[in-house]
């Protein structure tokens, strides 16, 4: 990549006047009333985006106004070191509100692009900020702005730095869109990943080094269900759990998977799958922790950022639902439906509906395993196709349907292999992401440098 910096101080050093910005810019100067016939059909500048873009609006206004026309340099009081600059390239007249200033310029003096660069440079913040009383936080009006003492080169040096920045522009744009392909690319592998762990194409070799044991659950999926059921049965003849329902499913999800493993409903692998309160709490400033949806994300549980409820609150809520280690939640609205995360604190809350708790058999079951499956691209279409919708709320991810979401379930010691497994391709893939964000936080830097440079 050519950097233009270096040419541009070179003969910025001796090559350039100190001159006001009035120098080459004149400020129309007629304002206008809201309802003065002089703006009768004409349209309003809405705003102008950090891009330099000019968004036009019909809505009226009670502020007073100005007129922009064809050709002129239209500046944001607000935001014109953000950007918010912009040559007015429409046919027809427009009107602004005062917010904005509008100018001519001499074109023999000044090359228009090169001036709205050096107004997104720091050398102009540093010129707001020595030559303005308040600042970068003063709104910029013509009779601010135009008095400002700036360095000039003359016309030919403002265009050969312009076409520098022109073409280092295009090259920093070039390695953006690389980058956010690379981010892409990385987004796909890690779906690509999980899909493969639970139909067992990561763990195919260990099944070669590891063999069905007929009977132990560590390497006979079939064992490993039929322990569990017997495990879960006799907790309900025992009264300590109940029979939960079911629900059909309306989207079935379609896995292959190798022909040792079994294929069960989660609510038959697990103690309990349930949802939190659907009242809506009282909140106080301090008591007991509260969780919501927000607090879930895939494969990272943050309970930080919460709600606080009283404590009799939060016993009544924890009624017959008490979230523990190792238990799973699952987002059952918003546009996280299906997101899940293993609780990894030690930690006592009480939730809200907008969760699904999933009690495991922890003995017999790998909860991360299970994060796995639920996070994966087929855990992803299960979860937003079995979607329901009362015509109020966007919809829910029903309890019934969750418990009817169908499980790869590999033996036990396959669960932890494959668990182990993702979590060292993670690892990989996440220090490529950080040194992908890092080359992105380059990029940018490099272009604040140049700007800074380019003017000082």
């Amino acid at each position: 990549m050519n950097y233009p910096y270096n040419y541009i101080k070179e003969f910025l050093m001796s090559k350039f006047q100190i001159v006001k910005i009035s120098n080459f810019l004149k400020s129309r100067e007629e304002r206008y009333k809201p309802d003065d016939t002089a703006l009768s059909g004409l349209k309003r500048l809405d705003k102008i985006d950090f891009n330099g873009n000019i968004h036009q609006s019909e809505k009226p206004t009670k502020t007073d106004m100005i007129i922009v026309y064809p050709g002129d340099l239209v500046i944001s009081g607000i935001n014109v070191q953000k950007g918010a600059i912009a040559v007015y390239q429409g046919k027809e007249p427009i009107t602004a509100t005062i917010h904005y200033s509008s100018y001519t310029f001499d074109r023999n003096k000044i090359d228009i692009e090169y001036f709205k660069r050096f107004l997104k440079s720091p050398e102009f913040l540093k010129a707001l900020q020595e030559q303005v009383k308040g600042g970068i936080k003063t709104e910029i009006k013509p009779k601010t702005f135009l008095p400002i003492e700036i360095k000039l080169p003359d016309l030919i040096e403002q265009q050969k730095i312009n076409k520098y920045f022109d073409s280092f522009e295009q090259e920093l744009r070039e390695l953006k869109s690389e980058l956010n392909n690379q981010e892409k690319y990385i987004t796909q592998l890690k779906q690509a990943i999980l899909q493969e762990a639970i139909s067992g194409q990561l763990t195919a070799e260990w099944r070669k080094q590891n063999p069905n044991q007929k009977g132990d659950p560590n390497t006979d999926a079939t064992a490993l269900l039929a322990k569990i059921k017997a495990e879960k049965q006799q907790l309900i003849n025992d009264g300590k759990l109940k029979k939960e329902k079911k629900q059909d499913s309306i989207l079935e999800s379609s896995l292959l998977i190798p022909n040792t493993w079994e294929n069960p409903l989660l609510g038959d692998i697990t103690e309990q799958i349930t949802d939190g309160t659907h009242q809506t709490p009282n909140y106080v400033s301090n008591g007991k922790t509260f969780l919501s949806a927000q607090n879930v994300k895939p494969f990272r549980f943050i309970p930080e950022n919460h709600r606080y409820i009283t404590e009799q609150a939060f016993l009544d809520y924890r009624k017959n639902r008490t979230p523990e280690r190792g238990d799973l939640l699952i987002a059952r609205v918003g546009a996280g439906i299906g997101e899940t995360a293993v609780i990894d604190q030690n930690i006592e809350f009480a939730f809200y509906v907008s969760l699904a708790l999933v009690k495991v058999f922890k003995e017999l079951t790998n909860p991360d395993y299970l994060a796995v499956v639920c996070n994966s691209p087929y855990g992803v279409q299960y979860a937003k196709g079995n979607v329901s919708s009362n015509g109020v709320s966007a919809g829910n991810y029903n309890l019934g349907r969750i418990r009817s979401f169908k499980i790869p379930l590999p033996p036990l010691a396959e669960q932890k292999a494959i668990v182990e497994k993702v979590d060292y391709l993670m690892k990989i893939i996440d220090q490529l992401e950080a040194q992908i964000k890092h080359r992105k936080q380059l990029a940018e830097d490099l272009m604040q440098t140049v700007l800074r440079e380019a003017f000082v």
